[in-house]
């Protein structure tokens, strides 16, 4: 294909057989999975995460794990270092720790939710609702019938799917094309627009048949496979592309810097990209500020996020730099700060306040991390 402006000729361009693709590879942002090739672990750095405590956590970046029962598996960015498939270099792995039978109403499952921004002209709830497909790379340790599901923000409208692994410990990819549902009430703001889930161990009851629109919550497709049911049983998956249009194309690979800026909007650290957020780790990026009064009092220190945030963090987590506790450091005293909170903040940024400690002259430098989560 060649693309002529004002007469002249520019740009050429390999043919292709979708108009979608070429056009996405032009204007961008074709996958609307964010981290899809899981190159982006801000929380953990490659470690391992345990479900052991809460119902959520998250494994990579925008990936999020969903669970009735704690210590039944186990999330890592590349766990066990297996070859990841041509093209990619990571991959989310799931192992299971125990053999568990999932009751009719618990579920195992790990999701990430799109934004209603980026899915907002797919138009679905209307009449005009777009066909998208869903791809990705797997690999099990187990075979047989495994489980998905696209949902709402409302948990009311789903989309179980199916996927068959035919081979043990191999790569394979999928692909799952789905008509855009109709009805329902889909988000097109900074909310949930889409759920994408693949299931682990969903109960009877929370599962529906794959292959149609259902009004309900259905997280996964009835008779699935469980991977908590099989005592170190593996899952990894990677790859995963949700596209506009009923043909699975060539996976969108973003430049590593644009990946992370879009994982940032839900979730900032002052830590070094490689470096999990903790207590005691030292100064490198921390927020710093020269005390302004003395002998105590409250210091405030204004700061911006790397990038605007979704929304206000629903939660900022502060780590001191030189002890095991979540204040601010006075330095030069080593001396922590009494109180640590922040003050109006938004989407952009604020300001912390730090109640200083006694013993406080204007020379000394107070230092305090901290991480931030807008996720949905």
């Amino acid at each position: 294909m060649t693309i002529v402006l004002n007469g002249t000729t520019g740009i050429t361009t390999p043919t292709t057989s979708s108009t979608e693709e070429f056009v996405t590879s032009v204007t961008g942002f074709k996958n609307r999975i964010i981290n899809g090739a899981m190159v982006i672990d801000q929380r953990n750095a490659g470690a391992s995460v345990a479900t052991s405590s809460g119902t959520q956590v998250y494994a990579v970046d925008r990936w999020q794990a969903v669970y009735s029962q704690v210590s039944k598996f186990t999330l890592q960015q590349n766990a066990a270092s297996v070859t990841p498939p041509t093209g990619f270099i990571n991959y989310l792995g799931i192992t299971s720790s125990s053999a568990y039978t999932v009751g009719s109403g618990e579920q195992f499952n790990i999701r990430q939710a799109i934004e209603g921004l980026n899915v907002s002209d797919l138009g679905w709830g209307t009449a005009s609702a777009a066909t998208v497909t869903l791809s990705f790379w797997v690999r099990s340790s187990l075979t047989g019938t495994f489980g998905g599901c696209l949902m709402n923000s409302a948990t009311n409208r789903s989309y179980p799917f199916s996927f068959t692994i035919s081979a043990a410990n191999t790569w394979e990819q999928k692909s799952i094309t789905v008509a855009g549902d109709t009805t329902g009430t889909w988000l097109t703001t900074n909310g949930v627009g889409v759920y994408v889930w693949f299931g682990l161990g969903v109960g009877s009851t929370l599962s529906a048949t794959a292959g149609a629109w259902a009004a309900g919550y259905y997280p996964s497709a009835t008779g699935a496979t469980s991977v908590v049911g099989t005592n170190g049983a593996t899952f990894y998956v990677t790859g995963v592309q949700l596209e506009k249009g009923s043909t699975a194309t060539s996976f969108d690979y973003r430049p590593y810097g644009t990946e992370l800026v879009l994982c940032k909007r839900y979730y900032d650290k002052t830590f070094a990209i490689n470096t999990a957020p903790a207590q005691n780790a030292g100064r490198s990026g921390a927020l710093e500020s020269l005390a302004v009064r003395t002998s105590g009092g409250t210091l405030s220190t204004y700061f911006r996020f790397s990038v605007p945030m979704r929304t206000t963090p629903t939660t900022v987590t502060f780590y001191n730099p030189s002890a095991a506790n979540g204040q601010a450091r006075n330095l030069d005293r080593a001396a922590d700060c009494t109180g640590t909170s922040t003050d109006n903040i938004n989407e952009i940024g604020g300001k912390v306040l730090y109640q200083l400690p006694v013993g406080t002259v204007l020379t000394d430098l107070i230092s305090v991390h901290f991480s931030a989560d807008a996720e949905l």
